[in-house]
């Protein structure tokens, strides 16, 4: 049994190195070398696929009226990029959200399942990806440094998360939110945040900044890295309440593309307000 567990946690170890290794490399030459609008429709279709799998976590099991949503989805998206002037107060909106849900998430003691759909977790899967969509617009436009800025990000938003999963599993015993995701400590958090400072620090060195906006840069990695958590924790309560372990089968050993964004979803937003507003 343990030799059969073991050869079972290697095979799906192996599906997921061979996902990484492949569509990473995609996703660093995505945001590195196509033009800003490329790059916008690029991550559209991230979105689209993840607006797939909302509608599934939202309980919309006929196919075309999940395709109704993408169409919403693409609709609203349209709109963001028509107008830009838009994007700014959906960056607000959507970092809102998140606070609200961190506040939500860390009270909840008990998570009821749910059947049947509900209109109102569409809306909010609106707030979910669009403003993602918008923030990195507004980074990957930035002068000189925009790409750098949306690579930096994912870089983030990788080392919080992998630095969180390492301290946590060696050193965590309180539980952050034992009903929402029995995995995840306090600990961990802090060995997020000590990600994101090293992060931060190495932001400050590659912009040059004074002494003032390197403490600004700490700041905003810091306040995305633990956004970021909260995007997991948010994906995790809305599994349990369908009894889901994925929310598809998309990306093989790793479940589906919203298990992998759902700390970008969150963290996106409140990064790009605090690189528009505090260090450009």
């Amino acid at each position: 049994m343990r030799e059969a567990s073991m050869a079972l946690a290697s095979s799906s170890l192996r599906r997921r190195a061979i996902t990484a290794f492949s569509l990473g490399p995609l996703v660093i030459a995505a945001v590195l070398f196509l033009p800003t609008s490329a790059f916008g429709l690029f991550f559209l279709l991230v979105l689209l696929l993840a607006a797939w799998e909302w509608g599934s976590l939202s309980g919309i099991t006929k196919a075309e009226h999940r395709l109704g949503y993408l169409g919403l989805v693409g609709l609203c998206v349209g709109i963001l990029w028509l107008f830009p002037s838009l994007q700014g107060p959906s960056l607000v909106l959507g970092s809102l959200w998140w606070l609200f849900q961190a506040v939500q998430i860390l009270m909840t003691r008990k998570i009821d399942l749910i059947e049947g759909p509900r209109a109102l977790q569409l809306v909010a899967g609106l707030l979910v990806l669009l403003p993602p969509w918008a923030a990195v617009m507004q980074l990957h436009r930035a002068p000189d440094v925009g790409p750098g800025l949306v690579l930096f990000l994912l870089i983030l938003i990788w080392t919080a998360d992998t630095a969180a999963y390492f301290v946590g599993r060696r050193w965590g015993r309180a539980k952050l939110a034992p009903a929402v995701s029995p995995g995840k400590t306090r600990v961990g958090v802090y060995g997020a945040l000590v990600g994101a400072a090293v992060c931060g620090l190495g932001l400050a060195w590659a912009l040059g900044l004074d002494g003032r906006h390197t403490l600004l840069a700490l700041i905003i990695c810091a306040a995305a890295a633990l956004i970021s958590v909260v995007g997991d924790l948010y994906e995790s309560l809305l599994k349990r309440q369908r009894s889901m372990k994925d929310s598809s089968q998309l990306l093989p050993g790793h479940g589906g593309l919203l298990d992998r964004i759902d700390s970008l979803t969150a963290a996106a937003p409140v990064f790009a307000l605090g690189v528009v507003w505090a260090l450009t």
